[in-house]
């Protein structure tokens, strides 16, 4: 932060009819502060965004807890968590660049969660990096820790937990949108003499929200979770919806 006096002279020197360049070599000031200062030279005072719910002497859950939930599942299939300089913190969730509808929803439930924070992206081979930088995030996600999330126990705080039973179609709309699909399978099935195909839709994940569903295994290694039946992918299509 440059103090007034610094300002003053520095557009005195422009005024004197140096040129930008010549006025940011004498003094070390960027030509873009420089022409900053001409638009308004008085320091920009900046306000406190809100505080952490977490960090509060009462602690309280985020204040929109839908858009946490989201997150959350958003978070654990595959977000990071990790620190930068000063105690800030960086929440980065990578997700495939041929779903823009999701990586809209990522950003949206980034800014609902830490309001006062910048989103951005950042364009990767095959993919989208969406980032946020929080002293707060290891407060708002206490998942985060050394090392890889599926090396380590995962459980969900008791604050966690009840956002999660409010708001259980969030939180799977993340964990799916994350690490879930929704594909279209097939079949063949013999009709009056006559082999037919059928293809019907099929949801795989690794939770159970009220839905009908089947292990699905490796070799004798269970893997997935498996949503066909009729009635149960028709109630998570009307929750979660394909990747868009």
């Amino acid at each position: 932060m440059y103090d007034m006096r610094t300002r003053t002279q520095a557009l005195g020197l422009i005024a004197q009819g140096r040129s930008l360049g010549s006025v940011s070599r004498e003094t070390g000031i960027s030509r873009a502060t420089l022409r900053s200062w001409q638009r308004r030279i008085e320091p920009v005072q900046r306000r406190p965004g809100p505080p952490c719910p977490r960090c509060d002497a009462v602690p309280r859950p985020p204040e929109d807890p839908a858009a946490y939930a989201y997150l959350l599942g958003l978070y654990l299939g595959d977000g990071c968590i990790s620190a930068h300089r000063k105690g800030v913190y960086y929440m980065r969730i990578v997700l495939d660049k041929a779903w823009p509808g999701v990586i809209d929803a990522c950003e949206n439930a980034l800014r609902a969660v830490r309001p006062s924070n910048s989103v951005c992206r950042v364009r990767r081979q095959g993919c989208f990096v969406v980032s946020s930088a929080s002293k707060h995030w290891p407060c708002l996600f206490p998942q985060h820790g050394p090392g890889k999330k599926h090396e380590r126990p995962i459980a969900l705080e008791a604050w966690q937990q009840a956002i999660v039973d409010a708001h259980p179609w969030e939180f799977i709309r993340g964990l799916i949108h994350s690490d879930g699909c929704r594909v279209i399978n097939w079949t063949t099935r013999v009709v009056g003499g006559e082999r037919k195909r059928y293809e019907y839709p099929r949801y795989f994940f690794t939770n159970k929200v009220g839905v009908e569903w089947t292990a699905l295994a490796r070799g004798s290694d269970p893997y997935n979770i498996s949503v066909a039946r009729k009635a149960s992918v028709a109630l998570m299509d009307a929750h979660v919806g394909p990747k868009h």
